[in-house]
């Protein structure tokens, strides 16, 4: 426990922010994993600014079990931190910083086995899949996974976001989209001169608003899902330049949240058919405006297998019988399209993920130290 509390703060000491880059912390884990004898392999992003990571620990066979976690961590701007989030401090049996809960726990817990599973007699391997991006769209896991495609398959993926080391079965899947209207500029007073932005982006946005309420009204609250429908929100708007100009400019980001049962297509082409209304009236009038979408990302949805081999495995470890599902999106989903069972299963609360003062109960490394050296020695059976 006390090597996994030591690694995670010198984790968190490591600004990852999803908008900078995670080579330096990359680069530590890597000279950490080397010094232990145990080859990793880097997976860098398009542009090189960034990087996944993955490393086999034991025989390079299949059957073996991805632990999976995302190295990357949301901003601080603007939250009332009473600390420095980049510097770990404990108080009252919890841990403080940014990521220490939302995943850099679970990274520092696999790290902090290394020694362990080497030193054991495991018959089939653990592999450490670290991730870039996935707070932003889980834009680095497809990259991730692609490459690990020439190990021999893994049986099962535990993904380690915070769950009180309970085992979460099922996840929405998310879509982001990026839309910019260009309009023409005039004065205010002369709308027939030009067209603005802005009000033309309204329709589209209430569209969302609208479409949101409606599946709403709709839901199956059987599902496992708090809340069970698909959700839809406008997270971003920026646009125009003065109350008196006609905006020539409104961009707006939403995100599309859908449970397993629920097709997002339905929705994205009801959106499109209203932005291509949109942008044949902006020409009409303004030839040189008009609307683009630019979809950021697109992560399916988690389905729930209860019989697969992540969830007995999970399950075996921690004992918890219980069914859960998670509404926000995570890797797990892409796991499981590319025909890998997964759950996730990992320390600390999502109640305290993004939020100012981050923190994570020192019991629950405990629990998950047990839950590490646990998968070990069924590993070695």
């Amino acid at each position: 426990m006390n090597a996994a509390i030591d690694i995670l703060a010198r984790l968190v000491a490591f600004d990852t922010t999803s908008r900078d880059s995670n080579l330096a912390l990359i680069e530590w884990v890597e000279a950490f994993l080397a010094a232990r004898g145990v080859a990793s392999t880097r997976v860098p992003s398009p542009d090189g600014r960034k990087a996944n990571l993955h490393a086999v620990i034991g025989p390079n066979i299949a059957g073996g079990v991805v632990l999976s976690g995302h190295t990357d961590v949301v901003p601080v701007d603007g939250q009332p931190w009473t600390s420095d989030p980049w510097t770990m401090v404990e108080r009252e049996g919890r841990l403080y910083g940014r990521g220490v809960a939302d995943m850099k726990a679970f990274l520092a817990l696999a790290l902090a086995h290394v020694d362990t599973a080497r030193a054991a007699d495991l018959k089939r391997p653990i592999i450490l899949a670290f991730s870039y991006d996935e707070e932003v769209g889980c834009l680095g896991a497809p990259g991730l996974i692609s490459a690990m495609a020439d190990l021999p398959s893994p049986a099962a993926v535990i993904v380690g976001e915070p769950t009180s080391m309970r085992v979460v079965s099922g996840h929405k899947g998310i879509s982001t989209f990026i839309v910019t209207v260009d309009g023409r500029e005039a004065h205010s007073s002369q709308t027939q001169q030009g067209v603005s932005a802005v009000m033309e982006a309204l329709p589209l946005m209430q569209l969302i608003a609208d479409m949101g309420r409606q599946a709403e009204a709709t839901a199956n609250a059987s599902l496992p899902f708090t809340p069970p429908q698909a959700t839809m929100t406008v997270g971003m708007v920026n646009g125009g330049t003065a109350v008196n100009i006609l905006a020539r400019r409104c961009e707006f980001v939403w995100d599309l949240r859908c449970p397993p049962d629920a097709d997002p297509e339905v929705y994205v082409a009801r959106f499109m058919g209203a932005v291509a209304e949109t942008d044949a009236r902006i020409k009409a009038r303004a030839p040189e405006g008009g609307v683009t979408v630019v979809r950021r990302s697109s992560t399916p949805a988690l389905r729930i297998a209860r019989d697969s081999e992540a969830e007995m495995l999970a399950r075996a470890i921690t004992g918890d019988n219980g069914m859960e599902a998670a509404a926000y999106a995570a890797e797990a989903g892409l796991f499981q399209r590319a025909g890998l069972p997964a759950v996730i299963c990992g320390p600390g609360s999502i109640a305290q993920a993004h939020q100012p003062d981050e923190w994570i109960e020192i019991d629950q490394i405990v629990q998950g130290a047990r839950f590490m050296r646990t998968l070990i020695a069924r590993l070695s059976a």
